[in-house]
């Protein structure tokens, strides 16, 4: 697991600058997905452009393509669109209350990849995500946590710090947890943008099929209203 997630970094280093890669990461809108049917469970997916659909057609990114697939499987559920290119763990712990008031039922958190980016302290990304994982207890939200991997660059301590944030988080009571949101997609040409960090349409599809039974167990613990 190391090796790829340093795979997938050196990767995108040498293709951009830190300056670069944070312009990118902030210049799309968010994805808005169609509702489902009304008393359907509601799906909130909180997390930045890996989720938010960053360079995709609208129906080709992660949010329509999980709906999609949840469709096919027979799970009418609403997707509450609370993924924002660029967001770092603080700002979706900024905005978690505003995304929740339509109410959820179950909640992805897919953050923590531009905290990397960044350098931000790892003790700061492990405050913002037990607030935001707490905030969702409180609510008794179940949770499907997914992980990212640190870029080497920034030295093996941070690198294992990083790491241990998600390790630890992914052992709460009521979290499911994906170590590696882009696990089997990173580092494969074929399955990603130009820019060698986004999924392409084929890379989004692998990673919801990858995804989809740990959604379906995750909606199997919710109480629909």
């Amino acid at each position: 697991m190391a090796s790829i997630g340093k795979l997938y970094w050196d990767e995108a280093l040498r293709r951009k600058t830190w300056c670069v890669i944070a312009m990118v990461l902030s210049v799309v809108a968010p994805v808005s997905v169609n509702p489902a049917l009304a008393g359907s469970p509601r799906l909130l997916v909180l997390g930045d452009s890996l989720s938010a659909g960053f360079g995709l057609p609208h129906d080709q990114g992660f949010e329509a393509q999980l709906q999609q697939a949840l469709k096919a499987h027979g799970h009418d559920v609403t997707i509450i669109d609370g993924a924002v290119s660029g967001d770092t763990s603080a700002g979706g712990r900024a905005r978690l209350d505003w995304v929740l008031a339509d109410g959820a039922n179950a909640a992805i958190v897919e953050l923590g990849g531009n905290d990397g980016l960044r350098g931000l302290d790892p003790k700061q990304m492990e405050a913002n995500l037990t607030a935001i994982l707490d905030a969702l207890a409180a609510r008794h939200i179940p949770v499907l946590l997914t992980g990212m991997y640190a870029p080497p660059n920034l030295g093996p301590d941070y690198q294992t710090a990083f790491r241990a944030v998600f390790d630890r988080l992914g052992k709460r009571p009521g979290v499911l947890y994906d170590p590696f949101f882009l696990e089997g997609v990173a580092t494969v040409d074929d399955l990603n943008q130009a820019d060698r960090m986004h999924p392409n349409p084929d890379g989004v599809r692998r990673i919801v099929a990858r995804l989809l039974p740990l959604v379906e167990k995750l909606l199997a613990e919710t109480n629909p209203a």
